[in-house]
């Protein structure tokens, strides 16, 4: 499991301790360059010292044994080049004496050497680099050593503070934990800091939609329930004639009429299951290019007879070739039922036309038929699930304009319903062209 406490603490004490780690660096260098300018002073005034000291040819080397802790070499030289004074004679230093600062390298290690001439007289002064930065070192350990020190008390105060900056998500995510799945209302914002309000934002946005979603399919249950109870009644009621029919005449009428309950049960059955995946599809889901007017002609193909049975012209009046993007299935369907309306409540001889075409920015999809139409003041009501006007003939269901709109609102599109004059009903759905029109 990801915790975000601990990933902000191993990288802000990793984050700390390369810090550290970059300051000891730049602090060690930083010292021994000032270690040198202080030991070239002190090398230089050593020197100088020398310059009020008698000098004599005669003076005897210095014969005890070497100095462990060696730290500084003195070299004095006459005109002449003999040397008269050595304060480490075991020191393997060069016999020579270049005036100034100079770094000189010897089986010993290297050295800073400083040389200078006092009157006849040549005076060397000489200190081990590692003298230096052993002392460097020194005081870069010094001036890290109560950082690293602090190191732990650091990591408890990260702790503690990425703790307490993250208590408001631990609250959430235990008021959501702790929320049955029938509560359903918003998560309160209040004492929120700013960045966890949009997440509970999308929260709140996201149970609002849940919960239209989940009163939409109780009330479609709730419909879906008292629709079938009317035809799967009348099955029963059939069957139970057939079973009591007295001659054979008598029992195929019976059971002409049972088949056609039968028939508009499974015709409600479908158009219940097509609405319920409609209701339950999101907006954007499966969206793919689709042509418009291939799935006319599929559409219109496919009805052609059940036109000829009702001897009805069906046909395609103005088909352009158009790519939206959207449903394949969802817009067959929706196609279909608008096909299947107009087929049945138009009388013979009568025709039904279905366009395709692009109109500025929209793909356009229209079926017109010559049927009584629908009165202005039905119009949005014919919409509504199971609403079925007093004229509509027997074995529809009042979900296939239904389905229509929720297929087109899934697209983000329009349907209205206007007058096919002189005759009839004209339905137009308007769908956004998301993708350039195919060629």
């Amino acid at each position: 499991m990801i915790s975000i406490r601990r990933r902000l603490l191993a990288w802000l004490l990793a984050g700390v301790a390369a810090a550290v780690a970059v300051g000891a660096v730049l602090t060690y260098l930083m010292a021994r360059e000032q270690a040198n300018e202080l030991a070239d002073y002190q090398l230089q005034q050593l020197a100088m010292s020398f310059r009020d000291h008698a000098l004599a040819s005669g003076l005897i080397e210095h014969e005890g044994s070497p100095d462990n802790a060696l730290e500084v070499l003195v070299q004095i030289w006459n005109r002449e080049g003999l040397r008269l004074y050595i304060s480490h004679p075991r020191v393997n230093m060069p016999d020579r004496a270049l005036l100034g600062f100079t770094d000189v390298a010897t089986p010993q290690g290297k050295w800073r050497v400083f040389s200078t001439q006092l009157g006849d007289h040549v005076i060397q002064v000489a200190q081990p680099q590692e003298v230096r930065n052993r002392l460097a070192a020194a005081v870069a350990l010094r001036t890290v050593w109560p950082l690293a020190a602090m190191l732990p008390l650091l990591g408890l105060l990260i702790w503690f503070t990425v703790g307490r900056g993250l208590s408001p998500l631990e609250r959430l995510a235990r008021e959501v934990r702790h929320r049955s799945p029938a509560a359903l209302e918003p998560i309160p914002e209040n004492g929120l800091p700013n960045e966890v309000r949009p997440l509970v934002g999308s929260l709140n946005d996201l149970l609002r939609r849940l919960g239209q979603a989940i009163e939409a399919q109780r009330a479609l249950v709730a419909d879906a329930a008292h629709e079938l109870r009317s035809p799967l009644t009348a099955v029963r009621l059939q069957a139970q004639i057939a079973e009591r029919a007295a001659d054979d005449s008598e029992r195929r009428e019976a059971l002409g009429s049972l088949g056609r309950g039968v028939e508009r049960a499974s015709h409600l059955v479908q158009q219940l299951l097509t609405l319920a995946r409609e209701e339950g599809q999101q907006p954007d889901a499966t969206r793919a290019e689709v042509r418009l007017d291939e799935i006319a002609r599929e559409v219109v193909a496919m009805h052609a007879p059940l036109a000829q049975y009702r001897g009805l012209d069906l046909g395609l009046e103005r088909t352009e070739p158009l790519t939206v993007a959207g449903n394949l299935q969802g817009l067959r369907t929706l196609l279909s039922n608008l096909v299947d309306n107009a087929l049945r409540y138009t009388p013979s001889p009568g025709s039904v036309d279905v366009g395709v075409w692009r109109d500025g920015e929209d793909g356009v999809l229209q079926v017109r038929d010559t049927g009584p139409g629908v009165p202005a003041d039905e119009r949005a009501r014919v919409f509504d699930r199971f609403y079925r006007r007093a004229e509509s003939e027997p074995g529809g269901s009042g979900l296939g304009l239904a389905i229509a709109r929720r297929v087109v609102e899934h697209h983000r599109g329009s349907i209205e319903l206007d007058d096919n004059l002189p005759t009839g009903l004209r339905v137009t759905v308007r769908l956004p062209l998301d993708t350039p029109q195919a060629a």
